[in-house]
């Protein structure tokens, strides 16, 4: 009697145990977890290292801003960005929040939120250069654009690049392309008009922009794995209320001087 009644005693401990655990498990589950970013951690104003070797810029703001509203920490996570997509199916991070456009390629293997941001590629030169006038004036020259962006994508799937340009150099970064720029080693950049305006507001009088657009127009939008419906879905309902109170505008008023985001239309509601 006395060995059933200790068994009983264990047995009723354990199960105890188990309650506790499982509901621990449950209150973390419901809270939610920490969010790893992934970005190129030399984009800016989207996502750059500062003069103290932190990582800042729009993207970084709004997503802090967002993680704060869902109860949330965030991870900043500098990754190879031309491995992004393995680097987001690995669940090395969790989502894409670095300028990342949206195209019909990318929708393949991301999830995508509502576009927050139109990005143009554009003609970046010398300042005093004047005979890159319009794409078709790249003919015979060195071109340089950055490696795994729109861009490149772009220009890969357009002849005249192949048949006409003297030379297509692809760089990891668009810092490495617009230095090269300033130093003559090449003839121009096609690039973001985004993080190339914001190169030469820090450069004046060195780089000048064509403002040509090249290739269709994009929008930029948050990368997610694409059975993360769930943590899509929580992540637009705040982005939607941070248009709706304004903040989407300040911190965009802040890296580009006035309020560029696009307005979705449940955020209008």
């Amino acid at each position: 009697m006395k060995m059933k009644k200790l068994l009983g005693i264990l047995l009723a401990g354990v199960v105890t145990v188990s309650l506790f655990a499982g509901c621990g498990s449950t209150d973390e589950k419901a809270a939610g977890g920490k969010i790893v970013v992934g970005l190129d951690d030399n984009f800016p104003p989207m996502g750059f290292k500062d003069e103290k070797n932190e990582i800042v810029g729009f993207d970084i703001d709004v997503a802090k801003e967002a993680a704060k509203r869902l109860g949330r920490e965030v991870e900043f996570k500098a990754i190879d960005w031309s491995s992004k997509e393995a680097e987001l199916k690995s669940k090395r991070v969790d989502v894409l929040w670095n300028g990342l456009d949206i195209t019909d390629k990318r929708k393949e293997n991301i999830l995508f939120s509502e576009p927050y941001m139109d990005n143009r590629q554009i003609l970046f030169v010398q300042e005093n250069n004047t005979d890159i006038t319009d794409e078709k004036s790249l003919a015979g020259k060195v071109v340089g654009t950055q490696s795994s962006g729109t861009a490149e994508e772009y220009m890969d799937g357009n002849s005249f690049y192949k048949d006409s340009v003297k030379e297509v150099k692809k760089y990891s970064d668009y810092i490495s392309a617009f230095m090269d720029l300033e130093n003559g080693r090449i003839d121009a950049v096609v690039g973001d008009e985004i993080i190339g305006r914001y190169y030469m507001s820090k450069h004046p009088d060195k780089i000048g922009a064509v403002d040509v657009a090249i290739g269709p127009v994009s929008t930029f939008g948050i990368g997610f794995r694409k059975d993360d419906t769930k943590l899509r879905d929580e992540v637009q309902k705040v982005m939607n209320e941070m248009v709706a109170d304004g903040t989407m505008g300040t911190i965009a008023e802040k890296w580009f001087g006035k309020d560029i985001t696009k307005k979705s239309e449940a955020a209008a509601k």
